[in-house]
C-alpha cells in the first residue's frame, strides 16, 4: 500500500487538492450565487477566482512541488495557470449558463458534473505543460 501511495503520490494529491479546490468553487458559487443572490454568471465567476487562486498555490507548493526560484519561472506557472484555468473556466460558465439558465436543470448538480469534466483538464495541462519538470541545467531565471 505505501508503494502504492509513493508512486501515485502526485495523482492522489492532485485528487485531494482537486476535490478542495472543487469544494471551495462550489461553496463560493453558492454562497454567491444563494445568500447574496447575485445571477449565475457573476456568481460563478467570482467562485472561479477564488478556486483559481487556492488552486495555484496548492497545486505548485504541494502538488507538483515546483520550487523554481526565478521571476521568469514563477510569473510563467502564474500567467499559463491562469491562462489554463481561463479557459477551463469559460467552459464550465458556458455549462454553467446552458444547463441551468437555458435548460433549467438543477444549479448544484450541473455545477458537480461540470467541476468532474475541469478537473481532468486541468490535471492535463498542469502535469504536462505549467509544471512540467525542467530539464536538469537548464536555466530556471
Amino acid at each position: 500500500m505505501i508503494g502504492f501511495i509513493k508512486k501515485h503520490k502526485g495523482i492522489i494529491l492532485y485528487l485531494v487538492f482537486g476535490v478542495l479546490t472543487t469544494l471551495v468553487n462550489i461553496v463560493a458559487y453558492w454562497l454567491f450565487a444563494h445568500p447574496l443572490a447575485l445571477d449565475t454568471l457573476i456568481s460563478n465567476i467570482l467562485a472561479w477566482l477564488i478556486s483559481v487562486l487556492f488552486a495555484f498555490f496548492t497545486n505548485k507548493l504541494i502538488v507538483f512541488e515546483s520550487r523554481g526560484n526565478g521571476i521568469k519561472r514563477f510569473l510563467w506557472e502564474i500567467l499559463t495557470f491562469f491562462g489554463a484555468r481561463a479557459l477551463t473556466g469559460v467552459l464550465d460558465t458556458a455549462i454553467m449558463v446552458v444547463f441551468v439558465d437555458l435548460l433549467h436543470i438543477n444549479d448544484i448538480v450541473v455545477k458537480i458534473a461540470s467541476n468532474i469534466i475541469v478537473i481532468i483538464l486541468n490535471y492535463i495541462v498542469s502535469k504536462f505543460v505549467i509544471f512540467a519538470k525542467k530539464k536538469r541545467g537548464s536555466d530556471d531565471d
